[in-house]
């Protein structure tokens, strides 16, 4: 009987580890992912020529393909700057791509793989950073690689476009922020001029007799407005355009939120404040 207990608990305590050592590898698993891209080796995958771009996923018409080879191999002729584009779907070449493209430190790959939650990922040479910061790349990725636009302007057209971004940037001598402003953003900062424009109107109303601003907290206040309208409404457009219409709209939407929060704060507010006065 002794011996049946001991080896129970041996077993039993076998059994504990192996299921500690399965979950161990299990939360590995998750935490630590693996890039689809870089994986292992394949380099049957690669082609017998030199070429810029490889669509294993055919991600691009014959057409596109051509034209895309034609002008990032002038681009990098024109300026030094060596930009690859690689597509993939259940099938990747991994680190056999960086030797047959000899990627270095002004190289830049793009990888568009739509198994992820994001079509684009960039593989960055250090020198690229010196003129985008890695906040450029992650914009970059955000606003072409996302869903929504490869549901609108498709995967060729993501691509493409993202790529466009940073010629531009590269020819004009680096970006902190990538040129040009979508709608959603655009309208996010109309939302926050607006916003801004509630808040020094409300801090204006007169809080006195005889008073027809009250410039003391409309001063208090002012960091908030000042953040909400400028840093918010105004940097994010003349960051990334130079079309006046967005300014001249989010100026005008701090201009009218202000005068309505006032005329409204005025009206109900201040006028029972200077009633118990």
């Amino acid at each position: 009987m002794h011996h049946f207990s001991k080896c129970f608990h041996k077993r039993h305590h076998e059994n504990y580890h192996a299921c500690i050592g399965i979950i161990f590898s299990f939360m590995l698993w998750l935490v630590i992912p693996i890039n689809p891209a870089f994986a292992y080796d394949n380099p049957d995958l690669l082609p017998d020529h030199p070429t810029p771009v490889i669509d294993l996923a055919k991600a691009l018409t014959n057409g596109q393909r051509q034209n895309l080879e034609q002008r990032l191999e002038k681009f990098e002729a024109d300026t030094g700057w060596k930009i690859r584009v690689l597509t993939q779907y259940d099938r990747t070449p991994g680190m056999a791509i960086k030797e047959f493209w000899e990627l270095d430190e002004r190289s830049l790959l793009l990888v568009a793989d739509p198994r992820g939650g994001n079509l684009l990922n960039f593989n960055v040479g250090d020198a690229l950073f010196a003129l985008m910061p890695r906040t450029y790349w992650v914009e970059l990725q955000t606003r072409f690689g996302n869903q929504y636009y490869v549901r609108d302007h498709g995967e060729d057209g993501a691509i493409v476009d993202a790529l466009t971004a940073v010629e531009s940037c590269l020819k004009r001598g680096g970006c902190q922020v990538v040129p040009g402003l979508p709608q959603e953003q655009w309208l996010l900062t109309l939302a926050t001029s607006l916003v801004g424009g509630f808040v020094a109107g409300f801090a204006a109303y007169p809080r006195k007799k005889g008073e027809k601003i009250a410039w003391s907290w409309l001063l208090l206040l002012s960091p908030l407005w000042l953040m909400l309208f400028a840093i918010f409404g105004i940097a994010p457009v003349i960051t990334r355009t130079s079309e006046v219409l967005p300014l001249v709209r989010n100026t005008l939407a701090f201009a009218g939120g202000s005068v309505s929060a006032y005329l409204i704060a005025q009206q109900t507010v201040g006028r029972q404040q200077l009633g118990r006065d």
